[in-house]
C-alpha cells in the first residue's frame, strides 16, 4: 500500500515533535536535577540548625521536579479524570496509597494527578523497584528518602527488614504523610500468568486486569506506621505523647488506574508524545486504617478483596468507559484534573534560570581555583 504525501507529512511532523520534546526533556533534566542537588548542598547548614525547614524546602523543590515531569504529559494532551472518593479531603493526613501497576507511565500519571492535592507531593514517600535508583531521577529519590525495593524471593525477607528500618529512620523525621506502593510487585503483563496460576492452585478468583497483590511491604508499613492502640485508645502515656506529635497512618487509599481500551502509557510515550491525546482515569476509594486488619491471614484476605474489587472496577470501565457509582450514589461523578500552564511555565523557567546561575557560579570558582 503506497504512502500518501499527507501520511508522510504526518509521520514527519510526529517524528520532529518527538525529537524536539526529547531534546527539551534532556535539557530540562540537565538543569533541574543538578540545581535541586546544589540547592540542597548549599542548605546543609540549615539542615543542622532547623531540619524541619530544610525538609520543607526540599519538599517544595521535589514537588516542582515532579510537576516538570507532569508537564511533559500535560502538554502532549495526556490528561486525567478522577472518580470515586475525593482524596483532597484527607490531603493533610497520613495515608498509604495502594495502586495497580500496568506500565512505567503509572508513576507519571500519579505525579500529575497528585499535583493539585495540597502538600501531598512534597510530603510523600514512594516505594519503587530498585532499578529506578539508576535512572536520571534516582539521585532525587535517594535524597528525598524514597525506598528502592529489590524484587525476588532471594531478597524478599532482607528487603522487608530494610524497609522497616527505612520507615523508622525517615518517615517521621522528614514529616512524610502519603506513602505510595504497588503491591502487585511488577507490571501486569509480566505477572499476570504467574498470578493466574497461583489463583487456580489456591482456589482464588481468576483476574485479567490486575494480579494478586503481595502482602510483605503493606504489612511492614502498617506495623511500623500505625499508632499502637489499646482498647480503642493509644497504649500508654508514651504513646499519647507520640500520638500528639504524629497520629500515624490514618487512611488507606485504594487507587485504580485505567487507560482507554486497556492500553497503558509508558514513559517513552510520556516523553516523546507520539500517541494522540489520551485521558487516563483514576479511581479512589478511602478506608480508615482502623478498619484494616492487622493479622497476616486477615490482612491478606482484605488486600485480595481490594484487588478483586479493582478487577470489577476495570471490567466495568472497559465495557462502559466509566467507573460505576459509589455505594449510595445513583450516578458516578467524575472530576477533570487540571494543571495551570502559567504555573508550569514558571517552574520550568525557574529550573533553567537556576541552571544558568549554578553554571556561572561553578565557572567562577573553577577560574578562581585554576
Amino acid at each position: 500500500m503506497a504512502v500518501t504525501l499527507e501520511q508522510a507529512q504526518r509521520v514527519g511532523c510526529t517524528c520532529l515533535k518527538a525529537l524536539l520534546r526529547f531534546a527539551f526533556m534532556v535539557a530540562n533534566n540537565l538543569v533541574a536535577i543538578p540545581s535541586y542537588v546544589l540547592y540542597l548542598i548549599m542548605l546543609q547548614p540549615l539542615r543542622v540548625l532547623d531540619s524541619k525547614s530544610f525538609w520543607y524546602i526540599e519538599g517544595v523543590l521535589f514537588k516542582w521536579l515532579l510537576a516538570m515531569v507532569a508537564s511533559w504529559g500535560w502538554w502532549a494532551g495526556y490528561s486525567v479524570v478522577e472518580w470515586g472518593d475525593d482524596v483532597k479531603a484527607i490531603s493533610e493526613d497520613a495515608a498509604m496509597v495502594l495502586v495497580n501497576h500496568q506500565a512505567t507511565g503509572d508513576v507519571c500519571t500519579l505525579m500529575m494527578c497528585l499535583q493539585d492535592k495540597g502538600t501531598v507531593v512534597r510530603q510523600m514517600m514512594w516505594l519503587m523497584d530498585h532499578i529506578f535508583k539508576y535512572t536520571n531521577f534516582g539521585i532525587v529519590s535517594l535524597i528525598h528518602g524514597d525506598f528502592f525495593i529489590r524484587q525476588g524471593k532471594a531478597h524478599r525477607d532482607q528487603q522487608l527488614v530494610l524497609l522497616k528500618e527505612h520507615l523508622e529512620k525517615y518517615y517521621r523525621s522528614r514529616n512524610r504523610k502519603w506513602i505510595v506502593l504497588f503491591p502487585e510487585g511488577g507490571f501486569l503483563r509480566k505477572r499476570r500468568e504467574t498470578s493466574q496460576a497461583f489463583a487456580k492452585k489456591n482456589n482464588l478468583p481468576f483476574l485479567k486486569h490486575v494480579t494478586l497483590p503481595r502482602l510483605g511491604a503493606t504489612q511492614v508499613i502498617l506495623k511500623t506506621l500505625v499508632a499502637p492502640q489499646e482498647n480503642g485508645t493509644p497504649a500508654g502515656r508514651d504513646a499519647v505523647i507520640k500520638e500528639s506529635k504524629s497520629k500515624g497512618l490514618q487512611w488507606v487509599i485504594d487507587t485504580t488506574i485505567a487507560y482507554p481500551k486497556g492500553d497503558p502509557i509508558d514513559i517513552q510515550t510520556w516523553i516523546l508524545g507520539y500517541r494522540q491525546p489520551t485521558v487516563t482515569h483514576v479511581h479512589y476509594r478511602i478506608f480508615p486504617v482502623k478498619d484494616v486488619p492487622a493479622e497476616p491471614e486477615a490482612l491478606t484476605h482484605w488486600l485480595y478483596q481490594r484487588f478483586i474489587e479493582k478487577e470489577d472496577l476495570l471490567t466495568h470501565f472497559y465495557k462502559t468507559g466509566a467507573f460505576p457509582p459509589l455505594q449510595g450514589q445513583t450516578k458516578a461523578i467524575s472530576r477533570e484534573m487540571t494543571l495551570s500552564n502559567l504555573w508550569l511555565v514558571g517552574i520550568q523557567s525557574f529550573a533553567f534560570l537556576s541552571g544558568g546561575m549554578w553554571y556561572c557560579i561553578l565557572q567562577y570558582f573553577y577560574h578562581c581555583l585554576f
